[in-house]
């Protein structure tokens, strides 16, 4: 191969490396996750059940929007434990973190347990746009009712 088009081939080469690592550095994808945890979170609050003993959610209907920041801070004020399940809205957010306690849990997040007289803060941003059901998983609980729907529009 010739010189001038080595150089040729090694300029080219050097130009989509560049061109790559700078849509990998600033892709928004990038940029909004450091962007997400910097903003001021919208607070909510949802009760587990209540102190006479209803199996539902209060409320039992959510709505957040896909790119903002929710403190979902939950209570349950009954004697039983119940779950806060939604599978499905959980594999479309963002969790930043839960505080639950003295305890801060990171990471993938499916299913919170809240046992009688306990509170727990969520942090998370909603991704993927979407309706998805609410249920708590103790038996017995769904069937009596102790249901809702979550709507991230947009």
């Amino acid at each position: 191969m010739n010189l001038p088009l080595r150089r040729m081939i090694r300029v080219f080469v050097l130009v989509v490396a560049l061109i790559f690592s700078g849509i990998v550095r600033f892709a928004p994808g990038a940029m909004a996750a450091t962007n997400l945890a910097k903003q001021p979170a919208i607070d909510v609050n949802v009760a587990l059940g209540n102190d006479g003993g209803a199996l539902q959610f209060f409320p039992a209907d959510l709505e957040f929007e896909p790119g903002r920041r929710y403190n979902l801070h939950l209570s349950n004020p009954s004697s039983q434990k119940h779950y806060f399940t939604a599978k499905d809205f959980a594999d479309g957010i963002w969790s930043q973190k839960v505080d639950a306690g003295n305890v801060e849990i990171k990471g993938a997040i499916h299913e919170l347990e809240l046992r009688a007289n306990t509170k727990a803060d969520w942090v998370f941003v909603p991704l993927r746009s979407g309706t998805y059901s609410l249920r708590c998983t103790v038996p017995g609980h769904t069937e009596a009712g102790m249901v809702g729907t979550i709507k991230v529009l947009g």
